[in-house]
């Protein structure tokens, strides 16, 4: 899949995975996520499900180019389990997603080689099982513009079709657009001719 500057990949929905290695149960959670708040939520109800495990490690990224990120050992050797969940997540290119592997210990030690291989195999097993998609950068207009003017505004949205999110057509008129980035400084440069319009980022 061939990544332009205004696209990146992510998991369409939730999928579940798992990796077992003498006696050692590692299931694994993959979820798509926007912002760090919906982080917690995940983990909590992950830990009240699964409340006898003994380790909820995990690793997400965030942003388009996964500039936010983060990993986690929950009590694991250090960098045995987050950092292998990461990898997962840097190796197939995708962000806003969160991975958490829970780990039930089936009485043997594995050494560190064992949980590394464990839980970037069972990263590996949930992102199979989940379909990565493709999604478009958008930029966000917010216009305001007379009623007059309405026609040349239509006339130009007809054009380049951006994303209709909000409108409200009043005496003043206000609408919010959405478009991917790469045909934003042509919408941009369309509008900003119409009279009586004003672009609000």
């Amino acid at each position: 899949m061939e990544l332009t500057n205004d696209t990146y990949k992510t998991i369409e929905s939730p999928s579940e995975g798992i990796f077992k290695d003498k006696g050692s149960k590692f299931i694994s959670f993959a979820y798509p996520i926007s912002n760090e708040e919906e982080i917690k939520p995940i983990i909590t109800d992950l830990k009240k499900q699964f409340y006898d495990a003994r380790h909820h490690c995990f690793a997400f990224r965030i942003g388009y180019q996964g500039e936010q990120f983060r990993a986690n050992d929950d009590g694991e050797p250090s960098s045995t389990a987050g950092k292998p969940i990461l990898g997962q997540l840097l190796s197939n290119e995708i962000t806003n997603v969160i991975v958490v592997v829970v780990r039930y210990f089936g009485g043997t030690k594995l050494g560190v080689p064992g949980l590394i291989n464990a839980y970037k195999n069972a990263t590996i097993d949930a992102l199979e099982n989940a379909t990565i998609i493709e999604k478009t950068i958008d930029i966000h207009f917010n216009i305001t513009f007379d009623y007059i003017v309405m026609n040349d505004v239509m006339k130009i949205i007809k054009d380049l079709s951006p994303n209709i999110i909000k409108q409200d057509f009043e005496l003043v008129c206000n609408m919010q657009l959405s478009i991917r980035k790469s045909e934003s400084e042509q919408l941009r440069e369309k509008l900003s001719k119409v009279t009586s319009l004003t672009i609000n980022d």
